[in-house]
């Protein structure tokens, strides 16, 4: 994700990092080109008589205009689509990081393994991060982890599922112990829903893009409107239809580009969401509050020796 002064207007408009110009920029040389050609054709061919200018009399625009109206619509509707898959994966993201706050504070303050807690929770969100992006690595998560949980965890399909079996294991033997009572364990197995839920709802957006039939007709509508577009003006236009082609295909393109990049808003693009910063958030804070009960507990030994 990038982070930007949203009231700088001037450096935004140009930027190049971050927008939709890297993708778009070779379909819009390609169109404008095209664009070219054909105003060189009709002008050469009124020219030497080889087009009758009297047969662009009765080409009526109104049908292109009624396709651009339809496909501006269609590609209003897929970056509103887009974006609202955004922004649920950031409210998954953002449920992750409130319930591992309240398991791992609540394991903390009760227990005396709020350490353990800590890491198994720190290793799960890691380990969803991974992931979603395609990656069954362990690098990242062992040194939360012992040996054996990781050897566990290595024979998932689903390895954030696993992790999440082992929180729930902690929360049992910390009953089993008589350290947290049937009341509490409710609440922090709740908590541990929670995290299952937003796994399942990142899933969900990672699993299942854009249904292919929509997503190929908006393309092929694009190029069907921007093939015929130049046609259309080079009559009415002149030399200005290339600009004004490369100008709409900008548009087109771009916006088509940015919808499908934040589509699936948990990659690795300039665009997508901070997942690093995310589960750096939630170790930082696990990880202080499991130190807080610990330093306060060598606090009360000191007192009281």
């Amino acid at each position: 994700m990038i982070e930007y002064n949203r009231y700088s207007w001037w450096k935004t408009v140009f930027s190049w990092r971050g927008t939709a110009l890297p993708q778009a920029a070779p379909r819009v040389l390609a169109v404008t080109v095209f664009a070219v050609f054909v105003q060189v054709v009709f002008h050469e061919g009124t020219n030497f008589g080889w087009i009758n200018l009297s047969q662009f009399d009765d080409l009526d625009p109104t049908g292109h205009a009624v396709l651009g109206s339809l496909l501006g619509f269609l590609i209003v509707f897929r970056m509103n689509g887009s974006n609202n898959r955004y922004w649920e994966g950031r409210s998954h993201w953002g449920q992750l990081i409130n319930s591992s706050r309240s398991l791992v504070r609540v394991g903390a303050e009760y227990t005396t393994h709020g350490l353990e807690l800590a890491d198994l929770v720190s290793a799960y969100v890691i380990c969803l991060r991974l992931s979603l992006r395609g990656k069954r690595e362990l690098d990242e998560v062992e040194m939360f982890l012992t040996p054996g949980i990781c050897k566990e965890v290595s024979r998932f399909g689903n390895q954030p599922t696993a992790l999440a079996a082992e929180i729930s294991g902690w929360i049992n033997r910390e009953k089993m112990a008589g350290k947290i009572g049937p009341q509490m364990v409710r609440h922090m197995e709740n908590e541990l829903s929670r995290l299952v839920d937003s796994q399942g709802g990142c899933e969900k957006i990672q699993k299942t893009p854009l249904p292919f039939a929509y997503a190929a007709m908006i393309k092929q509508l694009i190029l069907v409107y921007l093939v015929t577009l130049p046609i259309v003006l080079c009559e009415r236009c002149g030399w200005w239809t290339p600009g004004l082609v490369a100008t709409i295909a900008f548009g087109l393109f771009g916006m088509e580009e940015a919808s499908v990049e934040i589509e699936d808003p948990f990659g690795t693009e300039d665009n997508c969401l901070d997942l690093e910063t995310y589960t750096l958030t939630i170790t930082r804070d696990a990880g202080q509050l499991a130190a807080r009960t610990l330093t306060r507990s060598s606090w009360s030994g000191e007192l009281d020796a």
